[in-house]
């Protein structure tokens, strides 16, 4: 976001008033509070933003300065009484006017003096919000029950309790011509690679746009370029323990203001993998519940375009599977079958979202039980399709990453296509594309088959299996961590 030029502050209230009118509407604007006072013999301008911040601070602030009247002399400098007498924990100054507009639209309170050419900036912010609650996309047995909100301070705050760490850093910019949303970048300075840091700092710095109404997805698109390849390539996630150990790996964690999930760069598609409920388990649970998860991702991408190809081509089947495909014979060909289905699926995932909570579960059962029947009794399916195509969607469900469970959705469709197409060849040509995208792939110079391609062997074996934590001594190489051991 191009620099502002610097909008002095002027010794008269009169014209700062007024400046304050035109730009933001104080007296238009219902929620700008402004109350003028007498310290000294002189007039001070108090400005505030009324839902940003508490009516017993505003209250409070307001004894103070009166309270700073009484036993001094008007000789007193007014300047310096309120700076050293308001006891608050962090109060700062400026002689810019963009800057007091913009601290006070973030929650800060805003003091003008007549005569003098520094506002003073008192911090007592109060974001409306919810508590920390654990995310329910990522809810685990055992393990943390508290999750990041969309207020962007609980969330360094939840980060820095997990991270006692005197290099922790949360460098905070703002982004957004118009809605100067506040991105906090979180990284360990003795651990996260420099260049990395310096550029993801010099990309958001970059961004050139009115405003993020979609916080951390709006940043993402700016920051990593992703064009037509739908696979994710950063790693979003609302749990604080999460986010710490990526941290602790030598990752850059970025937190936009009013988004309770944060990103995580750089990732490969093996990041999008990983769950917490694996490292909540023993090692050898954890690789179980791994090589399920791992089953079912498998499945969401590959079960529905191999099961159309031996409906294709029976005669690759070994005669022990020669069950295989479907016993009768509908009007409606295998592919479309399949594509309704697939399509319904999705419909019913999509009502789910914009249903109220007590008729989901309901809807639910309604379309498993009355609509899937029906469709089957009037031959509109066969019953294998509502079977593999029921089997992928519990396999896209079992996938940690949303962004990643629609992406193979997407290369499932494609396989389908190309199979009822050309069949083996189709297959394999949908196969080869995959894989030749997904090496293709990076994000932010980092490798998208990391470490499969290119291969490295100790890491691959962390990625198969779920191994303890006293073993796990070196980071991942493909972040290019400064100090490259995690225990001393």
């Amino acid at each position: 976001m191009p620099d502002q030029k610097e909008a002095p502050i002027v010794m008269k209230l009169e014209q700062n008033r007024k400046a304050m009118n035109e730009r933001i509407g104080v007296e238009q604007s219902f929620d700008l509070g402004f109350r003028t006072v007498h310290i000294l013999g002189s007039e001070v301008n108090v400005y505030y933003v009324t839902g940003l911040v508490e009516t017993p601070i505003i209250v409070e602030i307001m004894r103070q300065l009166f309270e700073l009247n009484e036993g001094s002399e008007k000789e007193d400098s007014v300047r310096s009484r309120i700076k050293n007498d308001i006891p608050h924990q962090q109060v700062e100054s400026s002689s810019d006017m963009n800057q007091c507009i913009t601290q006070l639209l973030s929650g800060l309170i805003v003091i003008f003096v007549e005569g003098e050419t520094e506002a003073f900036i008192v911090d007592v912010r109060t974001y409306p919000g919810r508590t920390p609650e654990e995310p329910d996309t990522e809810k685990v047995i055992r393990g943390s029950r508290d999750g990041f909100t969309e207020n962007i301070i609980e969330n360094t705050a939840l980060t820095r309790r997990r991270i006692r760490d005197e290099r922790l850093r949360h460098e905070i910019l703002q982004v957004g011509e118009r809605s100067k949303t506040d991105i906090c970048i979180s990284y360990i300075k003795d651990v996260a690679d420099p260049g990395l840091v310096d550029l993801i700092k010099s990309e958001i710095k970059n961004i050139d746009i009115d405003g993020l109404s979609m916080a951390d997805k709006t940043v993402e698109e700016f920051l990593v370029k992703q064009g037509r390849n739908p696979f994710p390539l950063v790693r979003y996630t609302e749990r604080p323990d999460v986010a710490s150990s990526h941290l602790f790996e030598g990752h850059v964690v970025i937190m936009v203001d009013t988004s309770p999930s944060v990103i995580i760069t750089p990732t490969t598609y093996f990041h999008h993998v990983q769950h917490a409920e694996e490292f909540r388990q023993a090692p050898a649970v954890g690789t179980f519940v791994r090589w399920v998860r791992f089953f079912g991702i498998f499945s969401s991408i590959f079960v529905l375009p191999l099961w159309m190809l031996f409906v294709m081509q029976p005669d690759l089947l070994p005669q022990a599977l020669a069950f295989i495909g479907p016993n009768e014979e509908t009007a409606i060909p295998i592919i479309i079958q399949i594509l309704l289905a697939d399509l319904g699926l999705e419909m019913l995932r999509i009502a789910a979202i914009h249903t109220p909570t007590p008729l989901s579960t309901a809807m639910g059962l309604i379309a498993a039980v009355l609509i899937g029947q029906i469709a089957i009794d009037v031959g509109m399916f066969v019953p294998e399709v509502i079977l593999y195509v029921a089997v992928a969607a519990i396999g896209s469900y079992s996938t940690p990453s949303y962004e990643l469970s629609v992406a193979n959705k997407m290369a499932r469709v494609l396989f389908v296509i190309l199979v009822a197409a050309f069949g083996i060849k189709g297959l394999m040509i949908g196969f080869l594309g995959f894989v030749l995208l997904l090496a293709h792939t990076k994000s932010l110079n980092t490798p998208y088959l990391w470490p499969f391609l290119p291969f490295n062997a100790k890491a691959a074996l962390q990625i198969i299996l779920r191994l303890s934590m006293p073993s796990l001594k070196v980071r991942p190489s493909v972040v290019h961590p400064q100090n490259n051991q995690r225990q001393k």
